[in-house]
């Protein structure tokens, strides 16, 4: 492509890993960074953890300081939005009125919680109920937790569960609102969901399984949370229950959209001077041969080298397994792969320290090390292969031999 002109829009680990690599590949064009948040491009990961729990500073998770975005010549524009994009004339509005040229365009606008769509989840702005997806809203709930504090948490997803463990170790008292007999079980099977489930219980959390939450109303002593269980009080409440493309943007320019903004193997878009990396994108997987929306970290980071790449006239393609980690309490857990549910799950060592293989048809479609570290770079390597389960749960078979 070799443009002259990029703009990148959406200051978060995407966008700041493409603008690094952009300069490392020796582009010296002229870059513009865009974001709506205040902070400069940060990783999400601690929000629900490290940073949470008071462990993590914003510097230790911070893509790039400031100084080397001056260094590099790249023109940073935090808490400003923008609202359109003219795709014909290349142009991009910003709420301050002002507007940017460019010869390529690489939209990072992740995504947001999800509050309900188009019919919002009642009680959702009431004073005391969170969300968390960004550095302020870490900021506001971590203010909120003390010791003590009774967190509703609905939602038993990866942040949900992740933010019960934080709140759990502040010394809060925890209810999880679950609408599944076994948290997570549809997407990593009824094996690790009930490890996770009581992991979780052992910690002191109340996890609610099978309840589904009606809304959030006022009440005398705090909030209620109203589910086909009951009314209970809670003092705060965190609704972790998914998450939202931003494609809104992507739609003034006329790009094709679904359920993310649909790009190729490369990540151009259907307009060809517009790429999109990270949560936002439904990128064409040439490995898994699928249109696939990835919201983890790992992905982030390599969907922002790959568009370097492809904005510098490389040839390569979005050819990687998904990756993503978790760590709650005591439990550290990697996966790789792309299991569905279905998929046969055998397990290899105990319970403390573990690998979960997925398997259809006899063949490895994903895994994952839980308390077992160092190995995570071997289980990618044998997914995709035909392995006994005989042989994947054997621990007298070292890893490396299967």
């Amino acid at each position: 492509m070799n443009p002259e002109s990029i703009v990148v829009i959406g200051a978060g680990l995407a966008a700041a890993t493409c603008i690094t690599e952009l300069r490392s590949r020796g582009y010296t064009g002229s870059l513009h960074l865009v974001g709506d948040e205040q902070a400069l491009p940060y990783e999400r990961p601690p929000l629900s953890k490290g940073y949470l729990q008071g462990n993590d500073k914003v510097e230790d998770f911070t893509v790039n300081p400031a100084a080397w975005y001056a260094e590099n010549n790249v023109d940073v524009r935090l808490d400003t939005r923008a609202i359109s994009i003219d795709a014909k004339h290349q142009q991009v509005a910003l709420a301050d009125g002002t507007t940017l040229g460019y010869d390529a365009l690489v939209l990072a606008t992740g995504a947001r919680s999800n509050i309900g769509g188009a019919e919002p989840f009642p009680g959702h702005d009431l004073p005391g109920v969170h969300t968390l997806r960004s550095l302020a809203d870490a900021d506001a709930l971590k203010a909120a937790i003390t010791h003590d504090t009774q967190l509703a948490v609905i939602g038993s997803g990866w942040i949900g569960m992740e933010v019960a463990a934080s709140a759990r170790s502040l010394g809060a008292r925890v209810t999880v609102y679950s609408p599944d007999e076994v948290p997570l079980a549809k997407v990593f099977g009824e094996r690790f969901g009930h490890h996770l489930l009581e992991l979780h219980k052992s910690h002191g959390v109340d996890v609610r399984t099978g309840t589904r939450v009606q809304g959030i109303e006022p009440g005398e002593r705090g909030l209620q949370v109203i589910s086909d269980a009951g009314s209970f009080r809670a003092d705060l409440v965190l609704l972790a229950i998914g998450a939202v493309p931003n494609v809104e943007l992507a739609e003034t320019a006329g790009l094709e959209v679904d359920r993310g903004v649909v790009v190729d193997a490369s990540l151009r878009s259907s307009n060809s001077k517009i790429l999109a990396i990270g949560d936002v994108a439904q990128a064409f997987n040439t490995r898994l041969r699928r249109q696939l929306r990835v919201e983890h970290w790992d992905n982030a980071i390599r969907q922002g080298k790959l568009a370097a790449a492809t904005l510098t006239g490389a040839e390569e393609a979005y050819d990687w397994l998904p990756y993503f980690f978790t760590d709650q309490y005591d439990l550290g857990m990697e996966y790789v792969g792309d299991a569905a549910p279905g998929d046969q799950t055998v397990l290899r060592g105990d319970e403390h320290e573990f690998i979960i293989f997925w398997l259809r048809e006899g063949r490895i479609t994903a895994a994952a090390n839980v308390n077992i570290w160092d190995v995570n770079d071997t289980l990618r390597a044998l997914v995709g292969r035909e392995i006994p389960a005989a042989r994947l749960e054997d621990p007298s078979i070292e890893l490396g031999e299967l």
